[in-house]
């Protein structure tokens, strides 16, 4: 009888740091001179370019250059592979537009999301000014877009949270769709057991932990992107996709 070993297969995840102001990449020269702690589009595609098979994006920054962060967005959106997004401390502004290209969200139950219209400083006579509201019209409309594709929600709802500037803690940024979990333990951290038993994964452990946090959320409805009801799961049953190791999305596909 012939046996054959199977072999795990090995997942290299990328981790790329958005710590600090987000900036373009000639005032990102600057910063580094003076040691002060950015993040530029360049330094992000290298280790995009670098990467292999998934990308870990750790975000703890209050934001910056919205057109800085829109080339990063959308290099982490061409990413071939998986993008987990791990909102550690406070993505606001320019960094939570970046925090919506994770095809997972997680945010630190102490972390924060905060969401506000674009501003500048501008000057000049009526016409200079006329020009310049435009400029920042059309900007907050391509902001809506990165929130309106992670979230679902109507464009107008998101303009009006961005108009009134607003800061979401963890559960808020769950319950709007700006994140997917919170996350309570860390699952990065390597598991090292001295059993003769199985020991329940952190993952697992997350869900666990989500799907106990949802349960307190059971009565409010929730709604898909064409605005029909979406059928929540038995608890029965979210808890047996948790033990197989399944997405709450994916159970009974």
């Amino acid at each position: 009888m012939q046996v054959m070993a199977q072999r795990k297969e090995v997942i290299t995840m990328t981790e790329i740091p958005i710590k600090g102001d987000i900036v373009d990449n000639t005032t990102g020269a600057f910063y580094s001179f003076f040691d002060i702690p950015a993040v530029t589009p360049a330094q992000v595609n290298k280790l995009i370019a670098d990467a292999d098979d998934s990308l870990e994006v750790n975000i703890a920054s209050n934001g910056g250059d919205v057109f800085a962060a829109s080339e990063i967005y959308t290099n982490l959106k061409s990413f071939p592979g998986k993008v987990t997004v791990n909102v550690e401390g406070l993505a606001a502004s320019a960094a939570s537009i970046i925090a919506m290209a994770g095809d997972q969200v997680n945010i630190s139950p102490t972390a924060q999301m905060m969401i506000h219209k674009a501003w500048t400083v501008t000057q000049g006579n009526a016409d200079d000014l006329e020009h310049d509201a435009k400029m920042m019209n059309s900007t907050d409309q391509s902001i809506v877009n990165a929130y309106e594709q992670k979230t679902g929600m109507d464009r107008n709802a998101i303009l009006k949270l961005m108009a009134d500037e607003t800061w979401m803690t963890a559960q808020d940024a769950v319950d709007k769709g700006f994140a997917d979990q919170i996350l309570f333990v860390d699952e990065t951290v390597p598991q090292v057991v001295n059993t003769a038993s199985p020991v329940v994964p952190k993952a697992a452990v997350n869900k666990l932990l989500n799907l106990i946090n949802k349960t307190k959320q059971i009565d409010k409805p929730q709604l898909t992107k064409n605005k029909t009801e979406k059928p929540i799961p038995s608890l029965k049953d979210q808890k047996l996709a948790i033990l197989m190791g399944k997405d709450d999305e994916n159970h009974g596909d």
